[in-house]
């Protein structure tokens, strides 16, 4: 199984680009905290890098920015390319099939932003799973 569920910060500004067949894309890095500082220590990150599409990508350009908290569901890719050097690169990152606002972003509160929001890749995949009841049949 291949999911991934990250909360970090983004470490800049996304941009959005179109492919030439005309698809909306952005990549972006995140930093992650890490749970356990040793003592006397500061608090250490991990830095991840996404890629959204199509109307992820839009929703987080134009929602996110550098600094702000981002929750994200999706899986890991692997994928490689040719170095302008002639080397083989080989790259790990997130493709982010939603994303929300966190809880603790009062920055987004304060804008009027519902918490449970989310885009996912294709609509019929979004539940908002605080509005049901124990006798609600569950999507999965």
């Amino acid at each position: 199984m291949n999911n991934v569920i990250l909360t970090g910060r983004l470490v800049a500004d996304p941009e959005l680009k179109t492919t030439p067949s005309g698809v909306e894309v952005t990549s972006f890095r995140i930093a992650v905290n890490q749970n356990y500082v040793k003592q006397g220590e500061e608090r250490k990150a991990d830095f991840f890098n996404v890629v959204a599409w199509r109307q992820t990508a839009a929703f987080i350009c134009r929602y996110f920015h550098k600094g702000d908290g981002i929750d994200i569901v999706g899986k890991l890719q692997s994928r490689s390319y040719m170095a302008n050097d002639g080397s083989n690169r080989y790259v790990v990152e997130v493709v982010a099939d939603s994303v929300e606002f966190p809880l603790s972003n009062s920055k987004k509160e304060e804008q009027g932003f519902n918490q449970t929001t989310a885009v996912p890749s294709t609509p019929s995949q979004a539940v908002d799973v605080s509005q049901l009841t124990v006798d609600d049949d569950l999507p999965f």
